[in-house]
């Protein structure tokens, strides 16, 4: 028996890329892509790149007809709309994974600090588990609510988990540096993100103010044992897909560039999707672009004392829609990589 899955916002970046990994997950059946925007359309009028692998028309929400059809429901909706879904698909026994910010906090007063709205399932918090298959595998295993990690937590957590869970650098002196191609903004129109604005323009944005920083912090905590603050400041790049993050931070203790790469390979020695990648190759995003892969590099600045980690993504892949499907595989007791076990595109 196949899964049945349904996307409720199928028509974003992020819920397309659903759409295209899931038409060829040889698990899943697709069931029901909802949209507000498009009912009725064939989805590859939306999205003609998948004429002849999807042949889905999208449809306006019944959540209730839904949550009867499909086993596990999708979400890539903004903050503040997964919520109220959430408690009827698992009122009826079903799983529920978010792409969104609604249940990655475990504190409710943090994500409406952050995120200006009231959270409407406070009582969904605790039995959400954050999404991040190398930290939190066997608490995804038997979730039945499970919240899928921002994009530039992705790439700042898997860079420094290592680092933090030895204890091997002082957690106060992290500094996450990151940029992002446009997609990470979502499909809707955006003066900040038309053609004119972004082409050949880099900018700093939400400077010490963007919402994914107490997500960020929240995981590092838990690794680290202790609380983390950082600095994070995000950039928009004049480019589709990816994100490439640099982060540092000062070694309690001074050690050489192998020994810090010993511990990274021992940490993520049975990872699939994170690659350390060898001496002499930094990451670059369109090493990863299309795929499920988090490329990791440490080095280490003898004169300053710091190790400099970079790491690389593709923001709509492992930092939303692949990991998603990595999520799913793991709550249904299936292999991790299936339909995921394949590079991306290059060039």
């Amino acid at each position: 028996m196949k899964i049945k899955a349904g996307i409720i916002g199928a028509t974003g970046y992020a819920g397309a890329e659903l759409v295209r990994i899931l038409s060829a997950h040889p698990q899943v059946e697709l069931v029901a892509l909802c949209t507000q925007s498009y009912g009725g359309k064939a989805f590859c009028e939306v999205y003609p790149y998948l004429y002849k692998h999807v042949f889905s028309y999208c449809r306006e929400l019944d959540l209730p007809a839904l949550a009867e059809e499909a086993d596990v429901v999708f979400t890539a909706l903004p903050h503040g709309h997964a919520a109220p879904l959430a408690r009827e698909v698992l009122g009826r026994g079903k799983k529920f994974i978010d792409l969104g910010a609604d249940f990655r906090f475990r504190r409710r007063e943090v994500y409406e600090q952050w995120y200006k709205v009231e959270h409407t399932a406070p009582e969904l918090l605790e039995q959400a588990v954050y999404g991040l298959p190398e930290i939190h595998r066997e608490k995804i295993r038997g979730a039945s609510l499970v919240a899928n990690p921002g994009c530039y937590p992705t790439s700042v957590i898997l860079a420094l988990a290592p680092l933090l869970r030895h204890g091997l650098v002082d957690a106060g002196t992290v500094v996450a540096d990151s940029k992002s191609g446009v997609s990470g903004a979502g499909r809707g129109l955006s003066l900040g993100t038309h053609f004119s604005e972004v082409n050949e323009n880099f900018r700093a944005y939400n400077v010490g103010v963007h919402r994914h920083t107490p997500e960020i912090e929240q995981e590092l905590s838990e690794l680290a044992g202790e609380e983390v603050v950082i600095s994070f400041t995000p950039h928009l790049t004049p480019m589709n897909r990816g994100i490439l993050s640099t982060v540092y931070a000062s070694l309690k203790r001074e050690m050489t560039l192998e020994q810090v790469r010993s511990v990274y390979e021992e940490y993520y020695r049975n990872e699939f999707f994170v690659r350390l990648l060898p001496p002499g190759i930094l990451p670059q995003t369109k090493a990863v672009a299309g795929s499920n892969h988090c490329d990791i590099v440490p080095v280490v600045d003898p004169r300053t004392g710091r190790v400099v980690v970079l790491s690389a993504i593709d923001n709509l892949v492992k930092g939303a829609a692949g990991q998603a499907v990595q999520n799913m595989n793991l709550m249904f007791g299936l292999p991790e990589t299936t339909g995921l076990d394949r590079p991306g595109l290059y060039p």
